[in-house]
């Protein structure tokens, strides 16, 4: 689609700065698909924090991420920035959210556009309540066909995509693996750890240390500032040189990974990924050519001497040919038409209202008590 004078606003959230300097996988994404909507002639409105860096029209409420002053109440300006959108949704021809589902009950009440929400990851099955009450005014893209719950309809995958520009391939790396994202059990760190021990190599860890009780119990202990190491965040050119001059990335999620943008920022550099067989990774590594999918910490210390033979060149080219901002942007143009031709998403199949009253994650609550959609 040429989405040039299209009237577009991006709902980002606000935890950090869009970009972020460091970690902001979702405020990264929004950026993303803001900035290169902008340079394909749409009229972009950006909803961010204040201190974004964004070269088009940037709409805000809080000065700065609240992740970044404590003092901020998250819950106030969350709803603030969200309101703020609303207002203003008679401006625009489409919405595309990128803050998970608050966003669509606002859409519920207002006789705003078409709203696409990109689904970044559902955080606990009780969002599906919120998902499934606002199916009927929200078109959904997922950020990998794992990561898709079958009571929904989708309007496409839409990968997430990155400027390689920023990322330096090197062909001659060093010999230590790499931990990078955050501190939590289903990024398996502690697996990283025992993967780097038990082969002998050297890991750096590059976290911020979301759950910090994990991070006390299971990470610390074994930080020894040799073999094991954290350097803490790393920001822009830090995490280039870091991804960049690594044998690997080690990933080995322990829950289904949504997407990974760190997989494919780490193979933009050349550099191969050891992950886990688990969700989207399968989509994103190619077994054997961009690193090596493990069924459990023993396969990854069997894989490891093998890193040094996968051709970098290869990762790069993955990359470039499936993981950049215009091959996110061109899936996004086509949500874009479909969504706009459409205006509301269809109604749900009849396996689709199966599935929503079906208790497989064990559901603290009953979906079929959502009150049906009104008359459109």
């Amino acid at each position: 689609m040429n989405v040039s004078g299209l009237r577009v606003a991006v709902l980002a959230p606000i935890t950090w700065p869009t970009p972020p300097p460091g970690y902001g996988p979702w405020e990264q994404v929004a950026f993303n698909i803001a900035d290169g909507m902008r340079h394909r002639g749409a009229d972009v409105t950006l909803f961010a924090t204040g201190n974004s860096a964004f070269e088009g029209k940037l709409e805000s409420v809080v000065p700065c991420g609240i992740g970044e002053d404590p003092h901020l109440n998250g819950e106030v300006f969350s709803a603030l920035h969200m309101g703020r959108l609303f207002e203003r949704a008679g401006d625009f021809d489409l919405i595309h959210n990128n803050l998970d589902w608050k966003p669509m009950t606002y859409a519920l009440a207002t006789k705003a556009p078409p709203l696409l929400t990109t689904i970044h990851g559902f955080s606990s099955p009780p969002i599906l309540a919120a998902y499934y009450a606002c199916a009927w005014r929200s078109f959904f893209c997922s950020i990998s066909d794992a990561d898709r719950d079958p009571g929904l309809n989708y309007l496409a995958t839409t990968y997430n995509g990155i400027d390689t520009g920023g990322f330096t391939f090197n062909a001659k790396p060093g010999e230590y693996l790499v931990f990078l994202g955050r501190f939590h059990p289903e990024k398996g760190a502690h697996l990283a750890i025992q993967i780097a021990k038990r082969s002998g190599k050297q890991l750096k860890m590059a976290a911020i240390p979301q759950d910090e009780q994990y991070f006390h119990d299971e990470i610390e202990p074994h930080i020894d500032g040799e073999q094991i190491q954290f350097l803490g965040e790393v920001q822009r050119e830090a995490r280039n040189e870091l991804l960049s001059n690594a044998l690997a990335l080690v990933h080995m999620n322990t829950r289904p990974e949504r997407f990974g943008l760190t997989l494919v920022e780490a193979m933009a550099c050349g550099t191969p990924v050891l992950g886990s067989r688990l969700g989207s990774v399968p989509e994103i590594v190619v077994d054997g050519v961009t690193g090596f999918l493990c069924d459990s910490a023993d396969d990854a210390i069997a894989k490891v001497p093998q890193l040094a033979a996968l051709d970098r060149k290869a990762c790069r080219a993955r990359v470039e040919e499936q993981f950049t901002v215009e091959r996110m942007i061109d899936r996004y143009a086509d949500a874009y038409t479909a969504a706009l031709e459409q205006k509301l998403p269809p109604e749900p199949t009849a396996e689709q209202l199966r599935w929503r009253e079906h208790d497989w994650w064990d559901r603290p609550m009953a979906f079929t008590d959502i009150p049906p959609k009104p008359n459109r």
